[in-house]
């Protein structure tokens, strides 16, 4: 029987997006084994292109639901709920698997951990695929001891700092929103996550050893799992997705990448700060001004990936409107776009961001410090202004502003996240000219980048890690 790995992502896009680059550098490099990707019956669509012949992509059927469940919970799913749903026909797919295959390994994510207890009960080894950095994994494995410390949930320790290893003290509101309350379900998914992740054969990390050498060296060391052994950790990335256009593109996306693209082909080399927050990453419309004239007093070329404010996107949705299809002058400045038309470019929604951070034309990035898009900008060696917004985001600043000099910081309010116009135009200037401290991100994004790439290569560092975890699967 074929020796196969089974991987098993949420049905997040970028999870789906990262599992689906771990499967093909498996088959790419460790061709013995046959790789099959299983996605939740709530994943809508597979968002990248594949090479079939090296990985099998299966949906799950569409699972029950209790006829009694609350109407209004079903719209307050979590993936971790999702997930739970799924289980029972993932427990089906997984013993059809290994009645005609050599099932060596499960591969799942922090979102999927309901998977955990039924690959436990099937004898099924399973390890976890990390699609963020060393520096959350360092916060998710010490989560259950810092749940064991205070009587409070964090949300109410206020300015309080809490200690991670491997990182700079961090706010106590700056850990995930979901982590902030003890009585919410979701913080008691991650605690669950957390717990399993630690017991489980494997982590394998979305990182390289030389972008986050100490962090890792303190999780290795058993600093974030003090009362018990962690598990092996293999850092086998950075994964960038192979193909930057996604299948999903309709055809307005592909002349909307086409024409900004053409635009940074007019622009002079390094001259573009590039602003883009995610398929999440929404302003207020008082914001959005303030973003406008930000980058108007700047004077610095910009290409801006802009969306409705989410009031105007829940308006629309109600009406069956394409939010995209919406003008975004009313959000911005009178005259803004006129004004700025020689130097800068205006983007409804998207962009195809792999390809714009590779330009020869772009010189900076305003990021939410997504990992993705860190590890986007890192692999393209441009520099960044940090501007977290949800999630993890803030505990990846301080890697990226304290630890890393990555990225410059901005200063936010600490009430709803604010950025003055002024604070924003200030960073924009010190990154794109090069001066002080945007002198030494720029110095550092490069290293960074000769880093990861030589990780990559055949020999490096992330090939290595890919073949110890592949000799643990071998041995099964």
């Amino acid at each position: 029987m074929r020796e196969t790995i089974v991987l098993y992502p949420s049905p997040l896009r970028g999870h789906i997006v990262s599992m689906l680059e771990l499967g093909r550098l498996i088959h790419k490099h460790h061709p013995r084994f046959s790789v099959l990707i299983i996605l939740s019956s709530a994943s809508t669509a597979v968002p990248v292109a594949y090479d079939s012949s090296s990985v099998t992509v299966l949906r799950l059927p569409s699972a029950a639901v209790d006829a009694d469940a609350d109407a209004a919970a079903e719209h307050d799913q979590t993936p971790f709920d999702l997930a739970r749903r799924d289980a029972s026909n993932l427990r089906l797919a997984l013993a059809d698997i290994a009645a005609t295959a050599d099932l060596r390994a499960l591969v799942i994510d922090v979102f999927s951990d309901a998977a955990f207890p039924v690959a436990a009960a099937l004898g099924v080894p399973t390890y976890y695929f990390f699609t963020s950095g060393a520096v959350a994994l360092s916060l998710f494995l010490h989560f259950p001891t810092l749940h064991g410390s205070p009587t409070k949930s964090f949300k109410d320790l206020g300015d309080e700092t809490v200690n991670i290893p491997g990182l700079p003290p961090i706010k106590a509101l700056d850990l995930p929103g979901s982590m902030l309350d003890r009585g919410w379900r979701i913080y008691g998914y991650f605690l669950d996550a957390c717990r399993n992740m630690i017991s489980s054969s494997g982590i394998i990390v979305n990182t390289s050893e030389s972008l986050e050498t100490r962090i890792l060296s303190a999780i290795r060391e058993g600093s974030c799992v003090p009362d018990g052994p962690t598990p092996p950790i293999f850092a086998v990335g950075p994964l960038v997705e192979s193909k930057g256009d996604g299948d999903e593109d309709s055809g307005d996306e592909r002349e909307r990448k086409h024409e900004c693209l053409s635009w940074l082909d007019s622009q002079p080399s390094r001259s573009v700060v590039f602003l883009c927050f995610g398929s999440r990453g929404r302003f207020s419309a008082v914001q959005l001004k303030e973003m406008a004239l930000g980058l108007e007093r700047s004077g610095a070329r910009f290409l801006w990936v802009v969306r409705p404010p989410p009031q105007d996107v829940s308006a629309k949705s109600t009406s069956g409107s394409n939010d995209d299809d919406a003008s975004l002058e009313r959000y911005l400045p009178e005259g803004f776009l006129e004004r700025t038309r020689e130097r800068g470019m205006v983007v409804k929604s998207w962009a195809p961001q792999i390809q714009v951070l590779n330009h020869g034309s772009v010189g900076g990035f305003v990021t939410h410090c997504g990992w993705n898009s860190t590890i986007e900008a890192v692999h393209a060696g441009v520099p960044m202004v940090a501007w977290p917004l949800y999630a993890e985001q803030k505990v990846n600043r301080a890697f990226l502003v304290g630890e890393a000099a990555l990225a410059l910081p901005l200063s936010m309010s600490d009430e709803d996240g604010f950025v003055s116009a002024d604070e924003l135009a200030k960073r924009v200037t010190d990154l794109m000219m090069g001066s002080g401290q945007g002198k030494v991100v720029r110095e550092r994004v490069l290293a960074a980048r000769d880093g990861v790439l030589e990780a990559l290569s055949d020999g490096g560092s992330s090939q290595v890690s890919l073949g110890a975890v592949a000799a643990l699967w071998k041995r099964g």
